[in-house]
C-alpha cells in the first residue's frame, strides 16, 4: 500500500491529465482510435456551467496516479438518485497499490452520502483482473439487462425522424 494516498475532486487545471488519463485507459483497452475528447471538451464537459460530470483525482505524494468520472442518474423504480462510474482508471506502475479500490470507496461514500440507491459501472468482459477485483468488494454483475447504444449516424437519425 503507498504510504500517501489521497482523492481529490478534479480542477479545470487537471484536464491535461484527465486526458492522459483517459488515453492510457483506451489504449488499455484496444480503443485508442476511439478517443475523440481534447482538454477543451473536458474544460467544458467537467467544469463548465452546465457540466453535469464529475472528476476526482487519486494521488500518491501528490501526483497523479489514477482518476474516476461519475455522474448521478435516476432510478424510478427507486424513487432516487444513483451514481455511475463512467471511468476507472490506475496507472499501470501505481497498480495493486490500493489506489483502485480508494476511488471506489471515495465514491460509494458520495453514493451515501447523497442517498442514492445504488452504485453502478460496466466492464470489459475480457477484463478479467477488472472483473476479479470488483468481485472481491463484494460487486455483482448485472444479469437479464442489456446495454444499448445510440451514437454517430444513427444518433443524428433518429434525432432528425
Amino acid at each position: 500500500m503507498m504510504s500517501k494516498l489521497a482523492i481529490r475532486p478534479a480542477t479545470i487545471n487537471d484536464c491535461q491529465q484527465i486526458l492522459a488519463f483517459i488515453t492510457e485507459l483506451a489504449i488499455y483497452e484496444k480503443a485508442e482510435h476511439e478517443v475523440e475528447s481534447t482538454v477543451s471538451d473536458l474544460e467544458k464537459t467537467l467544469f463548465g456551467e452546465n457540466a453535469t460530470a464529475h472528476c476526482v483525482i487519486c494521488e500518491n505524494e501528490n501526483e497523479a496516479i489514477g482518476f474516476a468520472v461519475y455522474f448521478f442518474n435516476y432510478s424510478t423504480w427507486q424513487g432516487r438518485n444513483g451514481l455511475y462510474l463512467e471511468d476507472l482508471f490506475v496507472s499501470q506502475s501505481a497498480r495493486g497499490t490500493g489506489a483502485g479500490k480508494a476511488l471506489l470507496k471515495h465514491l460509494a461514500k458520495l453514493a451515501v452520502d447523497n442517498n442514492c440507491g445504488r452504485f453502478e459501472w460496466s466492464v470489459l468482459d475480457w477484463n478479467t483482473p477488472a472483473i476479479e477485483f470488483y468481485d472481491s468488494l463484494g460487486a455483482k454483475p448485472k444479469s437479464e439487462w442489456l446495454g444499448y447504444r445510440l451514437d454517430g449516424a444513427a444518433l443524428e437519425k433518429l434525432a432528425a425522424s
